[in-house]
């Protein structure tokens, strides 16, 4: 395939993307805002908090699977599977609602992250045919279409519940219809549509033979992009197809990112930042709760909405920084709003401009992390692997938000709001640590053919 036709292929991929991505963002966005509320009209506020955990680590766990289908037969049937298993968890969260069934309820939000899974995969789609220069944009271009998802789904959510009402659907359940409907339209366009594969195209042609690593560059280095590839790459004989890849499952992917040092600084970014986005966002709500005497649903929605344009309404110039910057660069900037961002929410007390600061910095950081860090992941090793890396990189990243929201409760209640904030900081310590040291070139180099 000549130059030409790839750049062709990525254009309709990213265009492809970037409209699915805003309507499952929207259907996830719907099931996730009405979750909780619907967990606790059944089970009481004290599970309410167990379905959005319930949908994190399900999304976690079902990345797992839909990466062994990436990694076998593309990303198309890998993003599809994804879906409809968000389907299927809407239909029975809708089935749980209407028999009353709190279990079958956990069961539904399990597969409904699915949806979830669907998402953060698209983001790695969007770099399969990028160009070293331009990789993070347009990585980013595909985090930034969720936001759109994101602002509409919330929205949507009492008109779709009232007309599941008038159809005698129970209270709540009306926007898991609606996201099971989105997800099927998705699925149903990304199989027709995404064609060809860009991941099955990205191993036609060879392209990023040689993952990032050279010690000229500002990461130490970006990748030195396809036509610099040696014939002895770790993707070397590989570029017949799918078919003539080795099987690479979770082993594999877990030996070639502590292989390959960039991959191992691309994987502990997105994992902590996760982890300190989700332990402090989960328990402000909490925390306003504890001072707001009135409306107290405004106060928050207004705190949050602050926090999701951070994570997402910037993500095209983190992406254009990532790539002009460097990887490495952008992650330790991250890091660095991730802790300007502790410290002012931790001191906020009861200034609420202060804490919707503070949540914005942390959605922000979040961006920072996960945009340089997924770029420097999906360049760092070979094709073969890729897709079971990133699988591996989301099923961490996934556990690893859902154990910060499970500890943030236990710790507000234990010392307080500004306490959480702490050790949120000081958990990024060792990733601070990770990427201020040098990465040789030769380690990656031969880290990636061990693993290819």
């Amino acid at each position: 395939m000549s130059p030409l036709d790839v750049s062709r292929v990525q254009r309709r991929t990213l265009s492809l993307l970037f409209m699915t991505q805003v309507v499952g963002g929207s259907g996830v966005a719907m099931g996730i805002a009405v979750g909780a509320l619907l967990a606790a009209a059944m089970g009481g506020a004290g599970v309410s908090g167990l379905a959005a955990s319930a949908s994190v680590v399900g999304g976690a766990l079902l990345a797992v699977p839909a990466t062994r289908l990436i990694r076998s037969r593309g990303r198309r049937p890998g993003l599809v599977f994804a879906y409809a298993c968000g389907v299927c968890g809407a239909l029975v969260v809708v089935t749980a609602a209407a028999i009353g069934s709190v279990a079958l309820l956990f069961v539904g939000m399990a597969l409904f992250g699915g949806g979830s899974a669907a998402n953060l995969q698209a983001r790695y789609a969007a770099a399969d045919l990028s160009g070293p220069d331009r990789r993070a944009r347009h990585l980013s271009l595909i985090v930034w279409a969720t936001t759109l998802g994101s602002v509409a789904g919330p929205n949507l959510a009492p008109l779709a519940d009232r007309y599941a009402h008038r159809s005698g659907l129970p209270t709540y359940t009306g926007p898991f219809v609606i996201s099971a409907v989105a997800f099927t339209v998705v699925a149903l366009v990304i199989a027709a549509a995404l064609r060809p594969d860009p991941l099955l195209v990205a191993r036609e042609v060879g392209r990023d033979a040689v993952p990032a690593g050279s010690a000229a560059g500002p990461d130490a280095g970006p990748v030195a992009g396809p036509d610099a590839a040696p014939a002895a790459g770790p993707d070397a004989g590989l570029v017949a197809g799918p078919d003539a890849a080795p099987a690479a499952g979770l082993r594999e992917a877990a030996r070639a990112v502590r292989a390959v040092p960039a991959a191992r600084l691309g994987v502990s970014a997105v994992a902590v930042g996760h982890l300190v986005m989700v332990g402090v966002m989960s328990m402000t709500p909490v925390h306003i709760g504890g001072y707001v005497h009135g409306d107290v649903l405004r106060v928050v929605g207004v705190v949050l909405s602050l926090h999701i344009g951070g994570m997402y309404a910037l993500s095209p110039l983190v992406g254009w920084l990532t790539d002009r910057l460097g990887r490495r660069q952008v992650i330790l900037g991250g890091l660095a709003t991730l802790l300007v961002a502790c410290a002012v929410a931790g001191t906020a007390g009861h200034h609420t401009p202060r804490l919707g600061l503070g949540l914005g910095l942390l959605g922000v950081g979040w961006s920072g992390t996960m945009i340089a860090g997924s770029t420097l992941l999906s360049e760092s090793v070979g094709t073969v692997v890729r897709p079971a890396v990133q699988g591996l990189s989301d099923l961490v990243m996934g556990l690893s938000g859902a154990f910060a929201g499970a500890m943030s409760g236990l710790v507000v209640s234990w010392s307080g709001y500004p306490t959480l904030t702490l050790l949120a900081a000081i958990a990024t310590v060792p990733l601070i640590a990770l990427a201020l040291r040098s990465v040789p070139a030769l380690a990656i180099s031969e880290g990636s053919r061990e693993c290819g």
